[in-house]
């Protein structure tokens, strides 16, 4: 199937490792210009450099704190003169801490309100004018936890619900400027998000990490973690044009762990 993506602009942000980094490496496969972006130059620069080796099309990045509202309008210009008006915007971010309701502060609030809600609705707000030119997709990366909330993450279960409220609001919106918008929810995924939770479930319950692992996969029907380009792939098509109908919709990569209609 042709996506339709080549020499199309694509802005994927938390792109230097995990799910993102996966999305942009899908996306330059199929021909789009990828720009990355991190805090981090230096995972970005060897993200790059690998992503490069199957690109076909252009790879750059730019290192930003996207809970900077500055940061956030440096990125999409720079994104905008090196590389062409975007037709792409993939957001995307790091989880807040795990935790209970009375593990945080109102500055933990705050915090996960910045990085994962807030982050978004100005990314969106700053590439929107590319997008109303030349219609476009916007994918709001959020988790499995927009169906079904998950133990000890609340911060997560509350704004990425938020983000399913955005998406389904915006895909109203915005349909008449052809400009498709959707969320997608990862289960277990094989990467350090993981991992980390993985631990922390761990180390609650007295166990080893390999015992979390085998009892977790076990709760999910194809019994065992999805990979990254496994979620990529479905991400990809969602931003492509080979996608020309489906917007507003909320899609799970999660192996079919979630019950949840």
């Amino acid at each position: 199937m042709d996506l339709k993506l080549k020499e199309k602009t694509a802005l994927v942000v938390a792109s230097s490792q995990g799910l993102g980094k996966a999305i942009a490496a899908e996306l330059a496969k199929e021909g789009a210009n990828v720009m990355l972006t991190s805090r981090s130059e230096e995972k970005l620069k060897a993200t790059k450099e690998e992503i490069e080796g199957t690109a076909q099309g252009k790879v750059a990045y730019v290192a930003a704190d996207i809970t900077n509202p500055d940061e956030i309008r440096r990125l999409v210009q720079e994104t905008r003169d090196t590389l062409g008006s975007i037709s792409v915007l993939v957001n995307n971010t790091g989880g807040p801490p795990a935790g209970t309701f009375e593990t945080f502060s109102d500055e933990d609030w705050q915090s996960a309100f910045e990085l994962t809600l807030l982050s978004y609705v100005r990314l969106i707000r700053e590439v929107l004018p590319d997008l109303k030119k030349q219609g476009g997709r916007i994918l709001n990366n959020a988790s499995a936890s927009v169906k079904q909330p998950l133990d000890n993450l609340i911060l997560s279960n509350v704004f990425r619900m938020g983000i399913a409220g955005l998406s389904k609001s915006l895909s109203q919106e915005l349909a008449a400027d052809n400009i498709l918008v959707n969320t997608i929810g990862a289960g277990r995924i094989s990467t350090d998000r993981i991992v980390s939770l993985d631990q922390t479930r761990a180390e609650k319950q007295g166990i080893s990490e390999e015992e979390e692992r085998r009892a977790s996969e076990s709760s999910i029907p194809m019994q065992r973690y999805g990979e990254p380009e496994e979620f990529a792939k479905v991400a990809a098509f969602l931003v492509s044009g080979a996608n020309t109908y489906m917007t507003g919709q909320t899609l799970l990569v999660d192996g079919g762990l979630v019950k949840a209609l």
